[in-house]
């Protein structure tokens, strides 16, 4: 059941994303889908994130006409990160979403350049350096509501036997 919510909420992300933000200038540079798709990893784990990073991807690398795959990756690539970083950390912290969604949009947008420059593309770094700060606030305001939205949807689950946090020994 997870799977089919998943799949619904980053659909209606992708569709408002879109539709919606990319007609406003000051938008563009946000990714509510990345919000989504970040906030569902951290709450159900890699693999999890990783599928539904790799859906999201092909969904808009085919609703965009880009590159196919370039998102795909890019997303797969977050969406497993973060998993993992929700299964080895206690995900219940405060920071863990903020930091999840700073970390994973800087990445993310030097990424999606490389890629460009790998595959010949045009891949213009100083636009990407201007708008990457407001593309970071703009992320981290919509972590507010789209993780409570989200953790609503898919509640964190018991971890049963399975150590909460990874520890340091020495």
């Amino acid at each position: 059941m997870d799977g089919l919510k998943a799949a619904l909420v980053l659909f209606v992300a992708s569709l408002f994303q879109l539709a919606v933000l990319t007609e406003y200038r000051p938008f563009r540079t946000s990714s509510i889908v990345l919000v989504a798709l970040l906030s569902i990893a951290l709450l159900r784990g890699s693999v999890f994130g990783a599928v539904a990073g790799f859906g999201t991807g092909l969904l808009l690398d085919t609703a965009t006409l880009g590159t196919l795959g370039v998102t795909s990756l890019l997303l797969t690539v977050g969406g497993f990160w973060i998993g993992r970083y929700g299964e080895t950390t206690a995900r219940d912290r405060f920071h863990a979403p903020f930091v999840s969604v700073a970390v994973v949009t800087v990445l993310y947008s030097f990424g999606q350049l490389l890629l460009q420059f790998v595959l010949g593309q045009p891949a213009p770094a100083d636009i990407v350096l201007h708008a990457l700060p407001l593309g970071l606030l703009l992320n981290l305001i919509l972590t507010v509501p789209v993780y409570a939205l989200i953790r609503r949807l898919f509640p964190p689950q018991e971890l049963g036997d399975r150590v909460r946090e990874v520890r340091l020994l020495g």
